[in-house]
């Protein structure tokens, strides 16, 4: 029958899980049991991670432990730098790249031969993988720019570390929180299609690089990453016509033109994570004297609400956030993936926790009886 056949999965309910939990009707998030905002607001990235792999916030004393085992696994080995410098040159695509570099990674691995659920090694590899994203993606940044690559430091966290090196110097406090709370917003997000992926690559009993490499190969496409960099690119694109934003959008609507950061599978009314981000956005525009993208991003969010009835996703505000942090366009989706492999790796554990293997069904609808012919008579 075909009313049973949910093309795309929607709707259908395929695990369980204690990580993350959305109400796309009340526009709510929550990790573990805490809303988006308490913890975009009040916690580190380093204590979502923990939360999201330990079930629950740590101690003083455990987030300590926690940091430090974390800034000790940021280092990359010299081989995965050759890697790193080779694709560069090569002008890939930062995604591509991304997803090759994660893969290589494993061959440095030290438990690289541990059993796939081993839960103490993957403990380990998780916060390797978390840790060496950054360094990796920094690495690749300035070498396709024809900069020397910047060492981490140890003695920054994980948001302020990867703006070190990414720009060679140690960011105020203003960037270091707002880059922090990005990746806080980014880090898990239900059963997205990246996250699956990851998980049907570990029901396999693949190991926990396999999975990841996975997940970031899904972000690389269009209908799941690259909507902050398109929004970017659309405020670029508003700002170089010297129109008045809501006359380019209604343009750009009455060409068939799809405006990028607004709707979302799940949620039927405005992402949690927009208002925060947007917040940010201000900010930052007010920091610098030049609100032209906020306010540029807010006339186009009016005037999609009122005449279309959509909302914007947390795409729409991480763009003009991030540009005004001066973070190259280009990156903004590796970025995404540096925040959401803490989301990845905890799905991933818990799949090894009760694992079976994913494996759905499809329904034939070709040819049937056809009687293989002779090579000469075909």
């Amino acid at each position: 029958m075909a009313d049973d056949l949910k093309r795309g999965l929607e709707g259908v309910l395929v695990a369980e899980s204690a990580l993350s939990t959305i109400d796309g009707d009340e526009g709510r998030l929550i990790y573990r049991g805490y809303t988006i905002e308490d913890l975009a607001r009040n916690a580190s990235y380093e204590e979502v991670l923990y939360l999201l792999w330990h079930g629950h916030l740590p101690t003083e004393r455990e987030l300590a432990t926690f940091t430090e085992a974390m800034a000790a696994e940021r280092t990359v080995d010299d081989g995965v730098l050759e890697t790193v410098r080779a694709l560069a040159s090569a002008d890939e695509e930062p995604m591509a790249a991304l997803r090759t570099i994660v893969s290589h990674l494993s061959a440095y691995d030290p438990d690289t031969d541990a059993d796939p659920t081993d839960v103490e090694a993957n403990g380990r590899k998780g916060r390797r993988i978390t840790a060496k994203i950054p360094t990796v993606l920094a690495a690749f940044e300035r070498s396709r720019r024809g900069e020397p690559i910047v060492a981490p430091n140890p003695e920054l966290n994980h948001a302020a570390n990867f703006l070190y090196m990414l720009n060679g110097e140690e960011p105020d406090d203003v960037l270091a929180e707002t880059f922090d709370q990005a990746l806080v917003l980014h880090a898990d997000h239900g059963l997205n299609a990246s996250t699956f992926s990851a998980m049907v690559t570990s029901s396999t009993l693949a190991d926990l690089h396999a999975a990841i490499t996975s997940a970031i190969g899904t972000l690389s496409g269009s209908l799941h990453g690259g909507a902050n960099q398109d929004v970017m690119e659309m405020l670029k694109e508003v700002d170089d016509s010297e129109m008045d934003p809501l006359e380019w959008v209604q343009n750009a609507l009455a060409e068939g033109r799809r405006v990028p950061g607004f709707g979302h599978r799940v949620y039927n009314v405005k992402d949690p994570r927009a208002n925060i981000l947007g917040e940010k956005s201000e900010a930052l525009g007010e920091a610098a004297g030049d609100l032209k993208w906020f306010e540029m991003s807010v006339t186009i969010e009016e005037f999609l609400a009122e005449e279309k009835g959509l909302a914007p996703n947390v795409d729409f505000y991480s763009a003009s956030t991030y540009y005004q942090m001066g973070i190259p366009i280009d990156i903004y989706t590796p970025i995404f993936a540096m925040s959401r492999v803490g989301g990845w790796i905890a799905h991933v554990l818990e799949q090894y926790e009760d694992n079976r293997l994913i494996r759905p069904r499809a329904r034939y609808v070709g040819p049937e009886d056809r009687t293989l012919e002779s090579l000469a008579e075909r």
